[in-house]
């Protein structure tokens, strides 16, 4: 049984956080880091899968488009549908689930079966994604939310840096199903790591789906959830084509892609722990900076990336940015729906998986038919509208 120190909720603001708490929010990050390569793990295994399986790249990229709109769907369903079931069990389903679908993966003999497991994983996805911020911001107290959060959606970040480029390692120099294989066995781990380390989690109310709807009525919540749609799609419009920008634009050899999508990667981890702390002190400032800095990036990088300098340096700046947005908008609306964290995340994740799916259609379609610079000034538009919607409203005070 726990112990008052251990208890789901913090005494007082001003509480020690024991180190068993923090340790077990790194292994709710662990767990996010860990669903967010197995949705985006296909990306660099489509030529690979679509030759052993017999279908083209293009039917092989289901494997990626199926588990986002998934989850996107999944994501405002599950909290409603388990009502006060202890979350610490859902979050261990949720994995195991994980882990069953990439083991499914690893063994599929045909291509209708994989893109089974892919199902799986998208409600896997949007679940864990729905549950894993309000479960780590009560490990901590108040104060200590935005670290928490950042740690938790850190994982995320981590996920776009180490996760996609080492699984597509792994499937590159022994075979696709290996990859999923060791995904698979890297969620084993989370299970036995939450079960050891998170306590009960009762809910704190059921989500109700007047839940759902009543978020839409806070006009900050409302905001933060438009943000979310607004800045992901601006980015995903422009960095699904990112590697034929890079050479294009910037004049960077092919083989150096993969290098310099590191050092974005690892600028996108340092940004998302700078808004974690920036966002302690003006949350509603922070989002903007971030919505402003990206804008400016994108808008700036036919003009200033056009050689590889001018480029890599951008490159950075725009991971900087957008490394900052899941902890940055995740604060913004936890903060303004501290009652109803599961409801208001849920619908923050919802629409976080459809501004993927969206941000890559319209940008695919603007980079077709008009240049692929337009999908950067596509995003920078959208980007620089976040933050008048932003600076339009004012953060609820608590």
């Amino acid at each position: 049984m726990a112990s008052v120190a251990d208890s789901v909720t913090a005494a007082s603001p001003s509480a020690q956080v024991p180190l068993r708490r923090w340790i077990a929010v790194a292994a709710v990050a662990v767990g996010t880091f860990s669903v967010v390569t197995a949705e985006q793990l296909p990306v660099g295994l489509l030529t690979s899968v679509g030759g052993a399986l017999g279908v083209s790249e293009g039917t092989a990229g289901l494997m990626v488009t199926v588990p986002g709109l998934v989850a996107s769907a999944t994501a405002p369903v599950l909290p409603v549908a388990i009502g006060r079931l202890d979350r610490r069990i859902v979050l261990l389903g949720l994995i195991t689930l994980m882990v069953a679908a990439n083991v499914m993966s690893a063994i599929a003999p045909n291509f209708a079966v994989l893109l089974a497991s892919r199902f799986l994983v998208g409600i896997s996805i949007g679940g864990f994604w729905a549950l894993a911020a309000g479960i780590a911001v009560r490990m901590v107290p108040e104060r200590y939310v935005p670290q928490a959060t950042a740690i938790a959606f850190g994982g995320a970040t981590a996920a776009n840096v180490l996760g996609v480029p080492a699984g597509t390692l792994i499937g590159e120099l022994t075979d696709w199903r290996i990859a999923f294989g060791i995904l698979g066995g890297l969620g084993l781990l989370v299970v036995v790591s939450l079960l050891l380390l998170l306590p009960q989690m009762p809910a704190t109310q059921p989500v109700r789906l007047r839940t759902l709807a009543e978020q839409f009525r806070n006009p900050v919540v409302r905001a933060g959830v438009l943000a979310t749609f607004l800045l992901v799609s601006g980015h995903f419009a422009a960095f699904t084509f990112v590697s034929p920008i890079l050479r294009t634009i910037s004049g960077i050899d092919q083989s150096m892609i993969g290098p310099v999508l590191l050092v974005f990667g690892i600028a996108g981890i340092v940004g998302n722990f700078i808004t974690g702390a920036a966002a302690t002190r003006d949350i509603r400032a922070t989002v903007i900076a971030i919505s402003v800095l990206l804008a400016a990036v994108l808008a700036l990088f036919p003009v200033a990336g056009g050689n590889p300098i001018g480029g890599v340096a951008l490159l950075i700046g725009w991971g900087l940015a957008f490394g900052g947005v899941p902890v940055g908008v995740q604060t913004w609306i936890l903060k303004a729906a501290p009652n109803s964290a599961e409801a208001a995340t849920a619908l923050n994740t919802s629409m976080f998986n459809l501004a993927i799916a969206l941000g890559a259609l319209f940008g695919g379609l603007i980079a077709d038919n008009v240049v692929i610079a337009a999908a950067l000034w596509f995003g920078a538009a959208l980007s620089i509208l976040t933050s008048v919607v932003v600076w339009n409203t004012r953060p609820a005070r608590r």
